[in-house]
């Protein structure tokens, strides 16, 4: 009788356990207009973004508006329901950690945009964006997980902890990206990972958002800090803004000049900033002005 309660009690725990793992996959990204104060106070098969910057080339249409999915109707596994508790989570934490919120409800994705666009608008210095979309994936989680997570499950399984990522993004994240698919990639040592990656077949956040900055600052950069920092695996994500896929690597660990690369993107022809927004977030102006990302930052950032 007690070994069977002891099991049955190691078993809850893991399904808690997996079930707050689900929720750090739906924070991934984040970025915003400004709003008013609450009350309360981040290379797989596909290489990022490799489109030249030259001057047949100042900016990218990205995937025709015509073919547009429609993301009301995309789900995870789980179902709509369980969407919608992960965007309402997800925005609370959010909105904790941004100081503001949306007067939208937490379950309208445009509440989760309004956000976002606000915390660019707000922080003219990029790393501070980095460093509260990381914070938002940490509180996801109680503070004793994500190092644990490394000793346990990362370091000595880093495979399996790949392949539980992955499947974990997929469940969770369906709802904040839109239509994925779990597949092979490639992983540090030049091998290739079964299982092991995630590709996004067109990113609903991106297309919302309409700016490649908001998906190297506010995504993809930070997300790749919190798993290479905090969870002690490695991950790389690769957008193609041409046609908004993403490709997850977990296992991969980001390069200095495929980050270099991505922050070179020029910006997306329906951009919402139409460049106005690049002295704000950059140190240095940009040599080639028009071609760059308004939120782009030249400088290299080490990882």
């Amino acid at each position: 009788m007690c070994r069977s309660l002891k099991s049955m009690l190691l078993f809850d725990f893991r399904v808690i356990a997996f079930g707050f793992w689900c929720l750090i996959q739906t924070v991934t990204c984040m970025s915003i207009s400004p709003l008013e104060s609450s009350s309360s106070s981040s290379s797989s098969p596909l290489q990022p973004s490799s489109i030249a910057v030259t001057s047949k080339s100042l900016t990218i249409d990205g995937p025709p508006l015509d073919t547009r999915p429609d993301y009301e109707n995309i789900h995870g596994p789980l179902g709509k329901d369980i969407d919608k508790l992960f965007l309402s989570i997800f925005r609370t934490k959010m909105a904790e950690k941004v100081g503001i919120d949306s007067k939208l409800d937490k379950t309208d994705y445009q509440g989760l945009m309004e956000l976002t666009s606000a915390l660019n608008a707000r922080y003219s210095d990029r790393g501070e964006v980095h460093k509260i979309a990381k914070a938002v994936l940490a509180s996801l989680f109680p503070g004793w997980m994500p190092p644990w997570f490394g000793v346990l499950f990362s370091r000595p399984f880093p495979g399996f902890s790949s392949r539980l990522n992955a499947w974990a993004t997929f469940i969770a994240g369906t709802w904040l990206m839109g239509e994925c698919e779990i597949n092979d990639c490639e992983i540090d040592g030049g091998g290739i990972g079964k299982n092991q990656g995630l590709l996004v077949k067109r990113c609903r956040f991106l297309e919302e958002a309409g700016c490649a900055s908001v998906c190297v600052n506010s995504c993809k950069i930070p997300t790749q800090n919190f798993f290479c920092q905090d969870m002690n695996l490695p991950l790389t994500m690769t957008p193609d803004y041409e046609t908004g896929e993403c490709q997850f690597s977990f296992g991969k660990t980001p390069t200095a000049a495929g980050e270099l690369e991505a922050s070179k993107t020029p910006c997306l022809s329906r951009c919402p900033s139409s460049g106005q927004m690049r002295l704000w977030h950059s140190k240095v102006q940009p040599s080639n002005p028009v071609a760059q990302c308004s939120l782009m930052d030249v400088e290299e950032e080490p990882m």
